[in-house]
């Protein structure tokens, strides 16, 4: 049974930093690339950054793009978004995501999801 679980989040005034983190359990993931995505209040659903599992290639959403900073612990099979000069616009919920390598911007194609960990940004 596969699963991931985020953990890391909470509250942090405007300009601070968080590391989240996502364990993956319950299958290889070689062939994978792991995603971060966000859903703010009443907001769709979307894309931050992804890594693919093999060769560690990121993608960067251009929001994320000088700011965050994704990698992954092959042996620990863990995946990390750290995030650095944060802006209260970044408050959401942060999923991990687990899909087939192609299409890392594509939550649609993702087939695995953990459940979330809140991040609030005060100003």
């Amino acid at each position: 049974q596969v699963q991931l679980v985020e953990s890391g989040g909470g509250l942090v005034q405007a300009g601070g930093s968080l590391r989240l983190s996502c364990a993956a359990s319950g299958r290889t993931f070689s062939r994978h690339t792991m995603g971060w995505f966000r859903q703010a209040p009443g907001k769709e659903r979307e894309f931050v950054t992804a890594v693919d599992w093999s060769d560690g290639f990121t993608y960067y959403a251009d929001s994320a793009k000088g700011r965050f900073t994704i990698s992954r612990d092959n042996a620990k099979k863990m995946v990390y978004l750290q995030m650095d000069s944060l802006k209260p616009e970044d408050t959401a919920v942060y999923y991990c995501a687990a899909g087939p390598l192609g299409a890392p911007t594509n939550q649609y194609r993702y087939n695995y999801w953990g459940r979330g960990t809140q991040v609030t940004v005060s100003s």
